[in-house]
């Protein structure tokens, strides 16, 4: 069977076949993408496994090519084992679903090249056949032969900068597009396919005086163009030259026009060639002379001015035409037709001294050595008003004779002797005869053996014709897409070769006349009509470049060997460039790159990295750069720690690599691939310990002791078990690891979230209590009554549950007001009472022995607790019945008074009793204190510090000290302080859901453990608060309220997302399952709603102020509640927060849309019945000067400004109430507050959201004045709600002229008021970013 030939199935024929969608990737190689192969469904495995060696060039037999049927992350099926079968027999889906494959190395060994064996391959011999640039489909041999549809594409996701070192077979090199510049790309590339302008760049020497390098568009265009001439590369990257056109970013995204730029650019470098001997370079080569002319019909009096162009602009249909023209000689000759001025239009001769019929037109006086034509394919379709793209068939020669076309009069002798020498045979005018000498040039295709002598032929007898404005057809830059958007190319032909080149960015093809003809224009099917729609697309020449036939001026291109001596220092050091890329590609090539994972010895915190090695670098020296890699140098050393095989998904270590720390990484990890299927990870020990040997098919265990007593969960250590072991061999392994007796061990299997396991049959195998790779295993050892429990009932479940539900939370609280300043002052002072008293306490312990609490302890926790009530959170400590001295407290919410823990009921007014024994103790040395559901490190689930018991008001009177409650000068009196307090610790009255919810959660216990910590950024205050996730809304408010200092139906809780926006949570069932561990949460002071209520915004609404809509505060709005109620309630608000005292009548509520105000609310209107209302509702409210005078919701009121031409002025705002909605109506109320007559006024509406601002610069002309309406609620005004911006002037008041100066200080005024205010100036619709060259940027330091 011949390589690549497929087998079909009897009776089946390849069209009717279903195809299959291969996406093959290549994971052994760093640079090749995936791409995409579909092929019949009766192709056998074999001939796909010959097809994808053929595609990527691999030796047969030297890689496997596996079918994943579950993605990348499953086993999958060795395609090349499946011999014959077909692809739908091996069970690959059809119809466009697609099918994953990767090859990988076979038996641990890369692939081997085509050609490669045994040697070492060269950089070109390296690369893969697959074109990884070219997005166009390639036809494998597969499907030539088999379906004729088939196609190979790389996916879209390539990037374009991937270096590409396969040049063309054409021998050019093409351009990268950045993004969107193609129109850049197809203008640089035929600049550098002229010989005279490139020959002239190259002729450029830089100076280095006046600018840096990186800022001169010249200096950038010759490092460009040489090596474009000199690169290996397929494709070259042009962010130098943009970045020297002052471009960043942003610019590249951008589509323009190429003639624009082409106009800009050149404007450009006439710049810097402007004090060189090459400044008059653009006009030598491609400017031209016309004569604008009004010739008088009766005297033949011409008056005539000469103008100069660089390229000819030729119209596709003429205006109000339905016909176009067909070819660019018929739009030069309509572009030099005269227009007849007569009639009304007629032309005012001074010799005949009267007004005469005359014809104005232009006449070409010379055609420049390069010839330019623009192509007007863009138009407007006045009855759409939509742009358009013009697709009518033009047709263009390749000699293009255009004597013809100069005007008599300029004809010089020496043209005329010059026409003469030359012959008389003139290039065919005649339409048939130019067709037929088309065809047989045509006929002449560009083919590799004779196309060089065709084309000197041609160009030798066009050469003879008449005159000496012969030009040859040299490049067609081609638009493809729709006036909404496309993409530009170029067909350039080669003046070295004479043939025809497609330069699409990065990839240069050959091409034939055929392509040439295909970019005439013109309809394919038929039925378009002679335009297409904005939407339309098609592809058709937009600009052509001649260069004129003169055998003295015809220059070839400069050749390497004769570039001058500083172009050459330019080369060698882009060469020098260019190899040390080349070299950091072999780098790349031979460097593994792969995931590290690490566990911090000291933080227990996991790292990870990208480890970057060579693969001829050892293990040993691999692991000395993990050990700097993820900062252990200062931690451990490098001797107690290793590196093993990891697998991330499971979290299992997998196998270690003892007696290889010689071996090199290459051989480790299987060669050098864009991905590996495993990570590494680096293990440290301690200096007494050994490593454990890790073997495949083991199992990971995490394994973290507990505390019993003290309710402690130690830092997990990591064990390696087998799944044939039994649960006593486990048992046996853990009490050597952790020197814990085997005797009353329990050890318990978290095998998913919250689902523990009692490990209690010594004789099960690990493999039937269901391990996995990786496990978390809990022991205790402890001999207590707790054993003899059911594990459900246990201290030891509860524990576990508690550590897989706690979660760890930032809530942000506000700020203190001044008397809970002094409440929380009182209450430190009561604190330091409690702590003295405490000195001489006796606690019994469980073995009924006295215990006395050490004075170090005492001075830890008195020097770590801060006087401040925010600062009391910092250690923890205990406050609590049958415990030791070196327990701690938890905070249990809801448990019963039995246990030495309170009510939910009581929490707030019994945790500070003094009937209980007291026990304070500071953390543990090796324990951690935040307990989570993910976090492995150690934690104790019995914590709450002893600042909680002080701050939630709960004091004993008999331990306070009495002085500190009589100061009089920083302390409240004893019944100011009783009120106080009992403001702070009463809730106000529940409605029956809220009562419910309370009754619900006095039956169960919560943890809650605050801690203190403080933002540096905003100086709040903040709690670090651990708490379990299922406790409900209702009682974390209940708990929070001792640190609020307020009841938890006087403030509200948000939640604050990683983008700080902020929601408020309402529902008092809800509980914080959905919080993420280390989450935000923000307190808020504020009444909580109740049912029928909605949170409102209120802004302050100030039209003539710089800051016209002001926050001011949240509002709560009840459904049924009248207009005039609400205003009464925020008067008193107003006065209290915001200091505006002010009457009723003088206070206006009114609709916030947006930034808009909107309709006004009357004082009899009902919220929910004739406003609705929502949540996080907004309204404005405005202080008016005089009482209100709206009275009716049918009235209109709009803000009016006066605008002054004569001054270039706007006054400020003024209001205007409207009973009837008219222009007569408007013009009368205006009139009324500016006191101009109502027929001197001209009005228009403002644009954009309020305060509608314009320039000033564009008032006048912008703005669409004196609208022809009657009403205001018609098109263009649209005027139906309140709060519309409406300007108006005086029409017999003059604009005045402006000079530049004073142009540029409003602008700068209007720049210097919009910095501050941060509002944006609505100058006019959208316009088109123009196309900006920037020559004057500074140089970089």
């Amino acid at each position: 069977m011949v390589p690549g030939e497929v087998i079909l199935a009897e009776g089946s024929s390849s069209v009717d076949d279903p195809k299959v969608l291969c996406l093959i990737k290549d994971v052994t190689s760093s640079s090749l993408p995936r791409w995409n192969i579909s092929l019949p469904g009766t192709t056998s495995a074999r001939d796909l496994y010959k097809e994808v060696a053929n595609q990527v060039n691999y030796e047969l037999n030297s890689f496997s090519l596996v079918w994943l049927p579950m993605g990348d992350d499953a086993s999958g099926v060795d395609i090349f084992d499946c011999g014959n079968k077909s692809l739908m027999d091996i069970g690959l889906k059809p119809d466009k679903k697609r099918n994953t494959l990767q090859i990988q190395d076979k038996d641990g060994i890369q692939p081997v090249l085509v050609g490669a064996v045994g040697t070492s391959a060269t950089e070109h011999e390296m690369a893969p056949i697959i074109n990884v640039d070219d997005p166009s489909p390639v036809t494998s041999p597969i499907s030539d032969q088999a379906s004729g549809s088939s196609s190979m594409n790389p996916t879209y996701d390539y990037s374009y900068a991937l270096p590409v070192i396969n040049k063309s077979d054409t021998g050019f090199v093409g351009l990268v597009n950045q993004a969107m510049t193609c129109y850049l790309n197809s203008l640089l590339q035929t600049l550098f396919m002229t010989p005279e302008f490139r020959n002239a760049v190259y002729r450029w020497k830089y100076d280095g005086r006046d600018e840096s390098s990186s800022s001169n568009i010249l200096y950038q265009l010759q490092r460009l163009f040489s090596v474009m001439q000199t690169s290996k590369k397929r494709a070259v990257e042009t962010m130098d030259i943009t970045r020297s056109f002052g471009w960043d970013s942003s610019e590249v995204w951008q589509q323009h026009d190429v003639q624009e730029l082409c106009r800009v650019m050149f404007d450009a470098l006439e710049k810097t060639w402007k004090k060189t001997d090459q400044h008059n370079l653009i006009n030598d080569l491609y400017q031209g002379q016309m004569k604008d002319y009004v010739k008088c019909l009766e005297c033949g009096y011409e008056s005539a001015r000469t103008d100069t162009y660089l390229d000819v602009p030729l119209v596709i249909r003429p205006f109000g035409s339905d016909e176009s023209y067909s070819s660019v000689e018929e739009a030069l000759k309509a572009f030099v037709s005269p227009e007849t001025l007569n009639d009304t239009n007629q032309y005012f001769c001074e010799r005949c001294n009267k007004k005469n019929d005359a014809h104005k037109g232009l006449k070409f006086i010379s055609f420049p050595y390069l010839l330019t034509m623009q192509l007007k394919r863009f138009d407007f379709d006045y009855t759409t008003m939509h742009r358009i793209k013009l697709n009518d068939k033009m047709t263009f020669p390749d000699i293009l004779d255009l004597n013809s076309f100069i005007d008599e009069d300029e004809r010089t002798p020496d043209m005329e002797n010059q026409a003469t020498e030359e012959g008389t045979r003139c290039v065919p005018n005649n339409k048939d005869d130019y067709e037929k000498n088309s065809e047989a040039d045509e006929s002449e295709k560009l083919n590799e053996a004779a196309s060089m002598v065709a084309t000197n032929n041609k160009n030798e007898r066009e050469r003879e014709n008449k005159g000496p404005y012969i030009y040859e057809l040299f490049s067609i830059m081609v638009h493809s897409g729709s006036a909404a958007g496309g993409h530009y190319y170029a067909y350039i032909k080669s003046f070295t070769d004479g043939l025809w080149y497609c330069f699409n960015d990065q990839h240069v093809t050959r091409i034939t006349y055929d392509d040439i003809r295909k970019t005439y224009g013109g309809s394919v099917s038929g039925y378009r009509g002679c335009y297409s729609s904005a939407y339309s697309s098609s592809t058709n020449a937009y600009m052509l470049m001649y260069r004129q036939i003169d055998s003295k001026r015809n220059k070839t291109f400069v050749s390497v060997e004769d570039f001058p001596d500083h172009l050459v220092n330019v080369v060698e050091e882009m060469k020098q460039v260019e190899e040390s890329e080349k070299k950091q590609r072999e780098a790349e090539k031979n460097t593994c790159k792969i995931k590290l994972f690490g566990l911090h010895p000291e933080t227990n915190k996991l790292l990870d990295a990208k480890l970057e090695i060579h693969k001829d670098k050892t293990l040993l020296e691999a692991t000395e750069v993990a050990h700097k890699l993820l900062g252990f140098e200062d931690v451990v050393p490098v001797t107690q720690c290793r590196l093993v095989k990891y697998d991330e998904y499971n979290d299992a270590l997998e196998k270690s690599y003892e007696g290889e720390e010689k071996s090199a990484m290459g051989e480790l990890l299987g060669g050098v691939k864009s991905q590996y299927l495993f990570d590494l990870f680096l293990e440290t020990r301690k200096e007494n310990e050994e490593f454990q040997v890790y073997k495949y098919g083991g199992v990971t265990l995490r394994v973290s002791v507990i505390d019993l007593e003290k309710e402690v969960i130690c830092n997990p250590i990591t064990i390696r078990a087998y799944l044939n072991m039994t649960v006593q061999d486990l048992r046996s392994i853990i009490a050597t690891k952790t020197g814990l007796p085997q005797e009353g061990m329990r050890m318990v299997l978290e095998k998913y979230y919250n689902d523990l396991r009692l490990l209690a049959v010594p004789s099960k195998t690990l493999q039937l209590e269901g391990f996995a790779k990786s496990n978390k295993v809990y022991v205790e050892c402890c001999d207590t009554e707790d054993s003899k429990l059911s594990f459900p009932e246990s201290k030891l479940h509860q524990i576990l549950d508690r550590h897989a539900n706690t979660i760890r939370l930032f809530v942000t609280l506000p700020a203190l007001q001044p008397k809970l300043k002094r409440i929380s002052n009182n209450l430190d002072n009561q604190l330091n009472a409690i702590v003295e008293s405490l000195g001489n306490l006796k606690i019994n312990n469980k073995d009924g022995k006295t215990d006395m609490i050490p004075n170090h302890d005492r001075n830890t926790i008195e020097s770590k607790k801060s006087p401040a009530t925010t600062d009391r959170q910092t250690e923890t400590a205990t406050i609590s019945e049958n415990e030791t001295a070196s327990d701690k407290e938890a905070t249990v919410v809801g448990a019963s008074k039995n246990n030495g823990t309170t009510e939910l009921s009581n929490t707030l007014t019994e945790s500070g009793s003094t009937g209980n024994s007291e026990t304070l103790k500071c953390d543990s040395e090796n324990t951690n204190t935040i307990p989570t559901n993910h976090d492995s490190s150690g934690i104790n689930t019995n914590a709450s510090p002893l600042a909680a018991a002080s701050d939630t008001c709960l004091m004993n009177t008999s331990h306070v000290n009495q002085e500190t409650q009589t100061e009089k000068d920083d302390s409240l009196s004893e019944k100011e302080f009783k009120e106080e307090s009992d403001n702070v610790r009463n809730c106000a009255n529940m409605d029956t859901e809220e009562e419910c919810i309370g009754s619900q959660e006095n039956q169960k216990k919560w943890y809650f453990n605050p801690g203190h910590c403080s933002d540096p950024v905003t100086e709040s205050r903040v709690i670090d608060v651990q708490v379990d996730k299922r406790i409900t809304l209702k009682a974390f408010k209940l708990c929070l309220e001792q640190f609020v200092g307020v009841s938890s139906q006087e403030f509200k809780i948000y939640r604050v997302y990683a983008n700080n926006q902020e929601f408020e949570i309402v529902r008092l069932t809800d509980t914080l399952q959905s919080h993420s561990d280390e989450g935000k949460v923000s307190v808020k002071l504020g009444r909580a709603l109740k049912k029928g209520e909605c949170r409102v915004k209120v802004f302050l609404l100030s039209p003539n102020s710089a800051e016209p809509c002001k926050f001011l505060f949240d509002w709560v709005l009840a459904k049924g509640q009248t207009v005039r109620s609400s205003k009464l309630e925020l008067l008193d608000e107003l006065k209290q927060s915001c200091n505006i005292d002010i009457p009723l009548n003088r206070l206006r509520l009114r609709k916030k849309s947006w930034k808009n105000p909107a309709a006004v609310y009357v004082d009899n209107q009902v919220y929910d019945e004739d406003i609705p209302i929502f949540s996080n509702w907004e309204l404005f409210i405005e202080i008016l000067q005089k009482p209100e005078e709206v009275e009716s919701s049918g009235q209109l009121v709009l803000f009016v400004r006066r605008w002054l031409p004569s001054q270039f002025r706007l006054e400020p705002f003024q209001e205007v109430i409207l009973d009837d909605c008219t222009v007569v109506e408007l013009r009368k109320r205006v009139s009324d507050v500016s006191g101009l007559p109502a027929d001197c006024i001209d009005f228009a509406k403002g644009r954009g959201a309020f305060p509608s601002e314009i320039s000033l610069l564009e008032m006048q002309t912008d703005l669409e004045w004196n609208p022809q309406v009657t009403t205001l609620n018609s098109w263009p005004l649209y005027i139906t709600d309140d709060g519309a911006v409406i300007y108006y002037r005086d029409s017999r008041e003059e604009l005045t002229d402006l000079t530049e100066e004073q142009k540029k200080e409003i602008q700068k005024k209007e720049n210097a008021r919009l910095t501050k205010t941060g509002q944006k100036i609505v100058y006019s619709p959208r316009k088109e970013r123009a196309l900006k060259i920037y020559t004057d940027i500074p140089s970089s330091p």
